[in-house]
């Protein structure tokens, strides 16, 4: 049964009751914790599609025949700079040490949502029919076998670039960002798991797109979780929220920053989605994103990490680079 809920509490009720009955289930919920969506039995329905490296709804990604256009009209640098002052200042002020920072891009592209769905090559896939589409490259947590893993992303690079994987690994302000989000991470962790320990430091995914590939960062913070965990599993994942990777750190007065910032709600865009099949948890940050509006406008979000030393015209960039889709 799909549910729309807009409590958080009931949320956490509702995942935790499917949890202790062992009954398979799908649920997303907004970065501003306002609102989520449920479905038990996922694999059982077909209107909100899913992928997942646990499970899925969709056979495997299908190639698109016809040649793919998206084309993005991204605000102008003179805008995003406005936001960004905001968030470099209050870095400066030492009110956050990382602040992800994002904005809202008009689209045009040829494939619906649900065609972006069922083509991507993403590891994790979720379409809300009407709504949005995210293919996203970063787990948020995993649990199996009573450990929690989660997998933190940040740093990016063109791979096209001379030497892109070293000169990813040596640039000081993304290093300085990774360890930040890390450590916030691990702290995160901290707070639902024991034996916390960083398993995996600085790893490099590389990601194809329509525009060419790039490398991402990423790292592995694994703990094990009180033996009856799962039975309070919608508590717990509540407690974790919003993704640190897609904030930053301290939680508290960079969302205060990001407010300011960006202006507007998020919705959707950077919440987390996640799966139960029975006995084992697996989820994502909502990351590579595309919203669809009443008058069918498509919108892709997208952003990335700032820190005092970030660079206005560097950071746009980015931004931009990681408008695109990931097909078959």
């Amino acid at each position: 049964m799909q549910q729309h809920i807009n409590s958080m509490e009931v949320l956490a009720a509702t995942i935790s009751w499917h949890t202790r009955k062992s009954i398979p289930y799908l649920f997303a919920v907004d970065f501003e914790m306002n609102e989520a969506y449920f479905t038990d039995y996922p694999q059982q329905q077909q209107e909100i599609l899913f992928r997942t490296p646990l499970m899925t709804n969709m056979a495997a990604a299908k190639h698109i025949e016809k040649s793919v256009a998206l084309t993005a009209q991204p605000m102008s640098f003179e805008d995003y700079k406005k936001g960004f002052n905001i968030v470099h200042q209050g870095l400066l002020y030492g009110n956050s040490y990382l602040t992800n920072y994002t904005t809202r891009t008009p689209i045009d592209c040829c494939l619906s949502i649900r065609e972006i769905a069922m083509s991507s090559t993403a590891p994790f896939v979720l379409c809300i029919p009407n709504k949005f589409v995210c293919f996203s490259p970063e787990r948020f947590v995993q649990i199996k076998d009573g450990f929690v893993t989660t997998h933190p992303m940040k740093g990016t690079i063109d791979a096209a670039l001379p030497n892109a994987e070293q000169r990813l690994l040596a640039d000081p302000k993304e290093l300085a960002e990774h360890i930040t989000v890390v450590d916030l991470l691990r702290n995160d962790i901290g707070i639902i798991a024991d034996e916390v320990e960083v398993s995996r430091f600085r790893y490099l995914s590389r990601i194809e797109t329509q525009h060419g590939a790039i490398l991402q960062m990423s790292s592995a913070i694994t703990g094990r979780l009180p033996s009856n965990a799962m039975s309070h599993l919608g508590e717990l994942l509540l407690r974790l929220l919003p993704a640190g990777s897609i904030c930053g750190a301290p939680k508290e007065s960079t969302l205060k920053l990001i407010a300011e910032a960006e202006n507007h709600s998020r919705g959707f865009y950077s919440g987390i989605f996640g799966v139960f099949d029975g006995q084992s948890f697996d989820s994502a940050v909502m990351i590579r994103f595309i919203e669809e509006d009443t008058h069918q406008q498509l919108y892709f979000h997208s952003g990335g990490g700032i820190t005092v030393n970030s660079h206005a015209e560097t950071e746009y960039n980015e931004m931009i680079q990681k408008i695109y889709l990931s097909l078959a």
